[in-house]
């Protein structure tokens, strides 16, 4: 029997002056079918198209568990949970060591695949007041994964993600942020992530460039909004 995993929810936001700055970070539940194009979920919006979004970072995937230890660590009054990562899909039993880049499942009438983990930035931080929460994120590789589009179609939080496919010898999205955050300049282990063919082309610009220079992009501005 193929693998099924259903969703907790299914969210969508648009963009609004929020936390100091314009984003569509915070997400509402649908509730109902919603078509999913290549570009993402009908309804749900991208103040940095930059950064966010696009063809292989169509849609995000939190595990709903996190919330948990992020509420345990900073034992604050804040609520902690979906969506409060600004996610589009929570679920639970779908973790980081489960999970393989290049994975393909299918959603209702679409199909989906892993693509590359979330590369946690400042826009955390502001969501949530707490100053490191991208760094800490990034540190222990809870970042959630990001998927691109192979075939558009209806979807709605009452069907299955249904694993189809797996690439041989594929890493974990814990693997792929071990090597990419945790050990950025080790050759043999960007040569792997090298190998891994489903990773999006915005990480992998990066693997090659590190094989080629020996030197790590700087992080600041992406993790704390300043050099």
């Amino acid at each position: 029997m193929k693998t099924k995993h259903y969703l907790t929810s299914i969210y969508c936001g648009k963009v609004a002056m929020r936390y100091g700055m314009e984003t569509a970070i915070d997400k509402q539940a649908v509730n109902t079918s919603v078509y999913l194009s290549f570009d993402g979920l009908a309804g749900d919006e991208c103040a940095d198209k930059l950064h966010h979004g696009g063809l292989e970072r169509a849609l995000h995937q939190y595990p709903a568990e996190h919330y948990a230890y992020w509420q345990d660590k900073y034992n604050a009054a804040d609520s902690w949970q979906a969506a409060g990562m600004g996610e589009n899909m929570s679920s639970i039993g779908m973790k980081e060591q489960t999970v393989y880049l290049g994975d393909r499942y299918q959603w209702g009438e679409a199909i989906i695949e892993v693509s590359q983990p979330r590369s946690p930035c400042f826009k955390l931080n502001k969501r949530w007041g707490i100053e490191n929460l991208s760094v800490d994120m990034q540190d222990i590789s809870r970042s959630g994964w990001l998927y691109r589009v192979i075939q558009p179609g209806m979807v709605s939080v009452d069907e299955p993600l249904e694993l189809i496919a797996r690439v041989d010898h594929a890493m974990t999205i814990t693997a792929v942020c071990e090597t990419f955050f945790g050990d950025p300049l080790n050759t043999e282990k960007l040569l792997k992530l090298k190998a891994q063919n489903t990773l999006s082309d915005s990480w992998m610009e990066k693997v090659v460039q590190r094989l080629a220079n020996n030197e790590v992009e700087n992080w600041n501005f992406r993790l704390l909004d300043h050099a």
